[in-house]
């Protein structure tokens, strides 16, 4: 076995049905006395309620996080949090709002407390991103981890199906690209394919039974694990196009993590045979790439960029600004075969073989 580093990420996890009940004795944990609750628009009703189970403990809700952390909407946040006298923060839903919390931590040094709603697993990194003038600037710093984060699987149960398959693909991603990272090594492989295994074995059971608390707590495991290989692992291709799509042309979070991770995993599979077959070992499949793209079918997952709202003629320059500052890759990336990866991946045909 080669050396290898192993840095795992500080902080306290609370997972289980009715852990968010713990909320007021873990802000009082932290030391912290007037919190505000931060969560998207279409969450608003949950941070209310986070904050009345606070009580005291609660100066109230910024309920206006948005996709991609546009800088306006953080700056306005941490006015928000100093004209209010807030001592922590408390994020509650998915990648969006958590975003926002992680870039009041950078720029205010308030902790704060993850409340995941959905399975981005964004909680469980030190990276961060900011968008500004349709570029997504991201980079990773211990100050934007949570000191606590509660996982309640109740709190997932009405997370719209298109949504939770979207969020589930995307925490494959996460943990498919980990598995070959240049900085892999055999703890953060072990925990990825047992992210994988959790959510290929979850993500099913809400078709059948959307508010089924078993798979719900499947799902929210496996994003765990998914988020927090992401958080020790370098990004390769996979995570650069997602940016460039999403900063640039707002593209949804999830769901374009989803269209591109069978593309990626396509291009990269001769390249990495132990990361695909450790794919292949947590779905029991003999070939990874088709057995993505089959549960993605059977999930009615996207499968393509333009029925996210890419245009055609925009990939020539989304395959451009791949290409600058090109993250690692095991398999060597030419602006030809990012071209060709979005082509296929605008219409949704992918090469399993």
């Amino acid at each position: 076995m080669k050396s290898f580093t192993f840095d795992a990420s500080p902080g306290r996890v609370m997972f289980g049905a009715g852990a968010i009940n713990h909320l007021p004795r873990e802000v009082e944990q932290l030391g912290a006395s007037r919190a505000l609750v931060l969560s998207t628009p279409q969450q608003a009703e949950l941070a209310s309620d986070l904050s009345t189970q606070l009580g005291e403990r609660s100066v109230g809700i910024y309920p206006h996080a948005v996709m991609h952390v546009p800088t306006e909407v953080a700056r306005k946040a941490i006015e928000e949090a100093a004209r209010l006298g807030a001592d922590c923060i408390v994020a509650a839903g998915g990648g969006s709002t958590i975003g926002l919390a992680k870039a009041i931590a950078l720029q205010s040094a308030l902790p704060f407390l993850a409340v995941p709603t959905t399975y981005a697993g964004s909680e469980m990194t030190p990276i961060y991103g900011l968008t500004e003038e349709g570029l997504k600037r991201t980079g990773r710093d211990p100050r934007v981890l949570p000191k606590i984060v509660i996982y309640d699987p109740c709190l997932t149960l009405d997370l719209p199906l298109k949504m939770s398959i979207a969020s589930g693909f995307n925490a494959i991603a996460h943990a498919a690209e980990a598995l070959y990272a240049d900085n892999a090594n055999p703890i953060s492989q072990l925990m990825a394919e047992e992210g994988i295994r959790a959510l290929v074995h979850g993500l099913p059971g809400l078709k059948e039974d959307l508010r089924d608390l078993n798979s719900r707590s499947d799902c929210l495991y496996g994003a765990w694990l998914c988020g927090a290989v992401l958080g020790m692992s370098n990004m390769a291709l996979h995570h650069k196009v997602c940016h460039v799509l999403g900063g640039r042309w707002n593209l949804p979070h999830a769901e374009t993590h989803t269209v591109i991770l069978p593309h990626v995993l396509a291009y990269n599979a001769a390249a990495v045979p132990s990361a695909m077959g450790r794919i292949e070992r947590a779905m029991s499949t003999p070939n990874a790439v088709s057995a993505i793209v089959a549960l993605m079918q059977r999930l009615g997952a996207p499968m393509s960029l333009e029925k996210l709202g890419m245009k055609r003629t925009d990939l020539v320059r989304a395959a451009l600004l791949v290409m600058e500052l090109p993250y690692h890759n095991p398999r060597p990336v030419t602006y030809e075969a990012v071209l060709a990866l979005l082509e296929d991946a605008f219409t949704g045909r992918v090469n399993c073989s």
